[in-house]
């Protein structure tokens, strides 16, 4: 068997593979992120450092940076799914270091909020819905519109105000805050989206298990949050004034989005409000609640056919 040193010396006096060697070496440092990496740290690196590293830049060469060549998650190409590399120096060479990419970040704080506020689950048409599902539909064009306007300008102005989608049943309300949520996962932005109704009778049980104020932290501080069917729960003070408020209040002072769902207009809703299950009419506690919901979000009417028929 031949020797490996005598391999090497038999292949680096071949012209071809020299000539291979050679356009490969070029196209790996003149790589867009290598090149400036290269620049960057010219005080610290040597040519005897940069061609002993060329095996571990032709790897960076090739990976996905911050999801770039990865249509999603699943489909990450890398060899850690779901991480992307980084170029460092380390003991006198080039290597590379793994972080969690935008996508896995987002994942992961997706499954950690699941797994403590089981209110959080949305049916799988609304957590795949797309706004070119949305493009002809001429029922929904004022809310796309005011939707994509929201997410085009999220990282010029992530305070800006959210949306109240209302409107009849099966009008689609819903699968715009389905679409909204996925179209900023796509920029690396993660939302939470809540079902009122669900949420209201888990917060009240969650009173026994000592999880409320974890929970309420998770909940009040989402980069985006969405209120699914406000509107739909059976209405207490408990959950209004200790659940809903400040929830409500902390966004508010903090400028936070928060995009809201229901059948109700807002003069509907602030009826709503007003009456507990009890027959309580507390009209100026409603009031209070829903001076917060104006203040985060804008009033519009979604219109169309019932899709669920």
């Amino acid at each position: 068997m031949e020797n490996i040193n005598d391999t090497l010396k038999r292949l680096t006096g071949n012209q071809d593979f020299k000539k291979r060697y050679e356009q490969q070496r070029a196209e790996t440092l003149n790589h867009p992120d290598i090149k400036a990496f290269l620049i960057e740290h010219q005080h610290e690196l040597t040519e005897d450092m940069v061609n002993r590293s060329l095996i571990k830049l032709y790897e960076y060469s090739k990976l996905s940076k911050e999801c770039n060549k990865c249509p999603n998650l699943e489909g990450c190409i890398n060899f850690m799914q779901g991480y992307h590399p980084e170029l460092v120096i380390t003991r006198g060479l080039i290597d590379i270091k793994y972080d969690k990419c935008p996508r896995k970040v987002i994942h992961d704080e997706k499954r950690k909020n699941e797994s403590l506020i089981k209110s959080l689950y949305v049916p799988k048409d609304i957590l795949h819905a797309k706004f070119k599902d949305l493009h002809d539909d001429v029922y929904r064009a004022d809310a796309v519109d005011k939707a994509v306007t929201f997410i085009t300008n999220y990282s010029k102005n992530p305070s800006q105000k959210g949306l109240y989608f209302y409107g009849q049943f099966g009008v689609g309300k819903s699968y715009l805050l389905g679409a909204i949520a996925n179209a900023l996962a796509n920029q690396g932005v993660s939302s939470m989206i809540v079902y009122v109704p669900e949420l209201f009778r888990e917060m009240k049980s969650s009173i026994g298990d000592s999880t409320l104020n974890d929970k309420m932290e998770a909940i009040k501080r989402a980069n985006v949050l969405m209120f699914d069917d406000i509107g739909a729960e059976t209405m207490s003070s408990w959950t209004r004034d200790e659940v809903l408020g400040p929830l409500l209040q902390f966004r508010m002072l903090e400028n936070l989005p928060t995009f809201f769902t229901s059948n109700f207009d807002l003069k509907e809703l602030e009826h709503h409000l007003s009456y507990t299950q009890r027959g309580e009419e507390e009209r100026m506690k409603a009031r209070r609640i829903m001076e917060r919901i104006k203040f985060l979000s804008e009033p519009v009417l979604v219109e169309g056919p019932n899709r669920r028929r």
